[in-house]
């Protein structure tokens, strides 16, 4: 079940505790995440209200802040890394919001992804796309040479007969000429 996002609450819909000068808010409703909020040393003097009325300050915010967003994605000039190693954390990260990647796989026959030369299991390539978490993903698939262009999208239910990739059987078919 994918969680809620946090939302403007009252008291009696959240717990809040602390741990050191970060409130962890949990919101009774069960499908919604929780929220480290980390405040500094005056949380202590603070009452649980005073943390929920910071904490909804944030949320009316960030609400306020989407109203006028518009998301301009930004992807890597090909011949740069589009990923970088965070030490600290001992995991990779993208630089940028496009991933030109190639799907492969590797001797027990396992699927891999490959991004600048550096081979990812699955499970290692969830771990660089979980810096996204909470935003959402198009993954257009595209010949592998052709990995640094935007192709055209065509919206449309597609025809098994005129596929033009990969039927269900995994064997190539080619569009129909007309």
């Amino acid at each position: 079940m994918r969680l809620k996002r946090p939302y403007i609450a009252s008291l009696n819909e959240v717990t809040i505790t602390r741990a050191d000068e970060t409130a962890i808010i949990e919101y009774r409703e069960k499908n919604v995440s929780s929220v480290n909020l980390t405040i500094g040393p005056q949380i202590h003097q603070m009452s649980d209200g005073d943390i929920l009325n910071v904490h909804n300050h944030c949320i009316a915010a960030q609400l306020e802040s989407m109203k006028e967003y518009q998301h301009v994605a930004t992807e890597i000039p090909p011949g740069k890394s589009q990923i970088e190693y965070f030490k600290p954390g001992g995991y990779w990260t993208p630089r940028g919001d496009v991933l030109r990647c190639i799907i492969d796989s590797d001797e027990n026959n396992e699927t891999t992804i490959w991004i600048d030369n550096q081979e990812f299991c699955l499970k290692g390539f969830g771990k660089i796309l979980s810096v996204f978490a909470g935003w959402g993903m198009r993954i257009i698939m595209v010949p592998e040479d052709e990995t640094h262009q935007s192709p055209p999208i065509e919206i449309k239910e597609p025809d098994s007969q005129e596929t033009g990739s990969f039927a269900l059987s995994g064997e190539f078919t080619s569009k129909k000429e007309h």
